[in-house]
C-alpha cells in the first residue's frame, strides 16, 4: 500500500535526526521499520526472588524500596546512587551511575519491577544499572523484550518506542494487507500477517514468537521460489534453444560403456534426451554421491 512507503521521519517519535540515523540501519519507510525484524529477545516476563539470584545472570525482582537513595561523588564527573530494595527472601543494593533524575524517583515503602544484571559478592546481592517499572507499568520489564540492531547514537528504547508507534499507526489505519489465500493460512495453520508483524516485534509469549516466525519464514520463502519460478518461466518463454534430432538414439552410446548404468542413471538419461528434443532452453543440475560414477572415464577430459 502507498501509505507504507511513508517517509521514516513522519512517524511518531522520529523525526529529521533520528531518521539519519534510521537511514544508516537502511529504514527509510514505513515498510522498511515494521520490517527491522528483532535480532534476539531479553524474557522479563517472570519476576525473580532475591534469594534465588545467581551471580552474572540478567533477572527480573519485585521488590519494596526500604532506604532512600543515596548519592555518592567518587571522583569528577562520576557519581554512583544507591538504593536498596527488599522481598520476603532478602535485600538487594541497586546501582546506577551518573544518573541524576533518579535522586527522588523512588518512593519508601512502594512496590517497584527491576531489571538488570546480578553481581553476588561476600553473601550481598547488587544488581547494576537496572531499569524499571512501578507496579502497575510494563513499560521496560514484566514482558519479552526485543532487542533490534542498533547503530551509534541510537538506543535501543528509543528503537522500541518507534517500532510501538509504527505499529500502532499500522494497525489504526489498517495498513497491512494479507498476501496470503484463506486456504494456505488453514492448511499450514498460518497467522495473520498482521498479527504475525505485531507478534514478531513484541510477543505475548515465546509460543506466540514461535507462529509469527513460521508465517513470515513460510511467505519469505514462498516468495523467494515464486520469484524464481517466474524468471525461469519467462527465461524458456523468450529464449529459444537447439532442437537436437529425434532420431540420434541415445543407446547406442550407452551400449559402448564399459560399465552398467543404474535404473536412476538410467531415467536421468532419458530426461535429458527429452529436453534436448525441445526448442526451449535446458538447465539441469546432475549430482550425485561419491562412487556414483558421475565423473567416470573424465581422467582425459
Amino acid at each position: 500500500m502507498q501509505e507504507l512507503q511513508k517517509e521514516i521521519q513522519y512517524v511518531k517519535g522520529v523525526g529529521p535526526n533520528r531518521a539519519v540515523l534510521l537511514n544508516k540501519l537502511g529504514i527509510y519507510t514505513l515498510e522498511d521499520l515494521i520490517s527491522y525484524y528483532p535480532r534476539g529477545y531479553e524474557d522479563r516476563s517472570k519476576a525473580r526472588k532475591i534469594a534465588s539470584l545467581v551471580h552474572g545472570e540478567e533477572a527480573m525482582i519485585e521488590a519494596i524500596v526500604v532506604s532512600r537513595m543515596s548519592e555518592q561523588r567518587i571522583r569528577k564527573n562520576m557519581t554512583i546512587y544507591k538504593l536498596i530494595v527488599r522481598d520476603e527472601t532478602g535485600t538487594c543494593l541497586l546501582t546506577w551511575f551518573n544518573q541524576k533524575y533518579l535522586k527522588n524517583k523512588f518512593a519508601l515503602g512502594q512496590t517497584y519491577k527491576f531489571y538488570g544484571k546480578v553481581a553476588v559478592q561476600y553473601g550481598k546481592i547488587e544488581m547494576n544499572s537496572p531499569v524499571f517499572d512501578t507496579e502497575e507499568t510494563s513499560k521496560n520489564t514484566g514482558k519479552i523484550i526485543p532487542l533490534y540492531p542498533a547503530t551509534f547514537g541510537l538506543a535501543q528504547t528509543t528503537i522500541r518506542q518507534v517500532m510501538e508507534n509504527a505499529l500502532n499507526l499500522v494497525k489504526e489505519e489498517s495498513l497491512l494487507e494479507e498476501t496470503l489465500p484463506n486456504e494456505i493460512r488453514k492448511e499450514y495453520g498460518l497467522e495473520e500477517s498482521k498479527k504475525a508483524i505485531e507478534q514478531i516485534h513484541f510477543p505475548n509469549d515465546f509460543a506466540s514468537f514461535e507462529k509469527a516466525r513460521q508465517r513470515l519464514v513460510f511467505e519469505e520463502l514462498l516468495s523467494m521460489q515464486l520469484s524464481l519460478y517466474y524468471l525461469k518461466n519467462q527465461y524458456t518463454k523468450q529464449e529459444i534453444g537447439n532442437a537436437f534430432d529425434k532420431n540420434v538414439k541415445m543407446s547406442d552410446v550407452i551400449n559402448e560403456l564399459p560399465f552398467k548404468l543404474t535404473k536412476a542413471q538410467l531415467k536421468v538419461l532419458e530426461e535429458i534426451d527429452l529436453d534436448m528434443e525441445q526448442e526451449k532452453p535446458m538447465n539441469r543440475l546432475l549430482q550425485g554421491d561419491v562412487g556414483s560414477r558421475k565423473n567416470s572415464n573424465c581422467d582425459d577430459c
